[in-house]
């Protein structure tokens, strides 16, 4: 969780390439430590979070529709609102076959597609807060815990 975008919510960084499937009560708990831990970072006066979900390297050995959709649930049942905004980039053709399952899932107004990706982050993020991976300026720091 590094940068803010324009509206000064914090960025999170998804690598769906390093998933590897789990029991789903551990995946779940996994889910949930990391959206508190991602909601008692966020800045004062701040309920909502931009993820962008970068599934470069994504396959067969990451799919986990199972746990998908109960990390959805999760999301939507007990943190209401507080995804302001996905950015899915980086999309191999494979993955499409899981998304057509979790997608009827999906609020319409996430369901907006646009092919530019530097230009479609740089509409939200500010050049200075987006990751250089991304085409902005902002040098990635591995956050460890205390």
């Amino acid at each position: 969780m590094q940068g803010l975008d324009r509206k000064g919510r914090p960025i999170v960084l998804l690598y769906g390439g390093r998933h590897k499937q789990a029991p789903l009560q551990d995946f779940k708990r996994f889910v949930v430590y990391c959206l508190d831990k991602i909601c008692a970072r966020m800045p004062s006066g701040q309920e909502k979070f931009v993820a962008i979900g970068d599934l470069q390297g994504w396959g067969y050995a990451n799919s986990d529709i199972r746990g998908y959709l109960a990390a959805l649930s999760i999301l939507q049942d007990c943190y209401p609102e507080r995804l302001g905004k996905l950015f899915l980039v980086h999309v191999p053709y494979i993955f499409m076959t899981a998304w057509k399952m979790v997608y009827p899932f999906i609020d319409n107004n996430t369901k907006k597609k646009d092919e530019d990706l530097k230009s479609t982050l740089l509409s939200d993020i500010d050049e200075s807060q987006l990751p250089v991976t991304y085409g902005g300026q902002l040098a990635l720091v591995p956050i460890q815990d205390c």
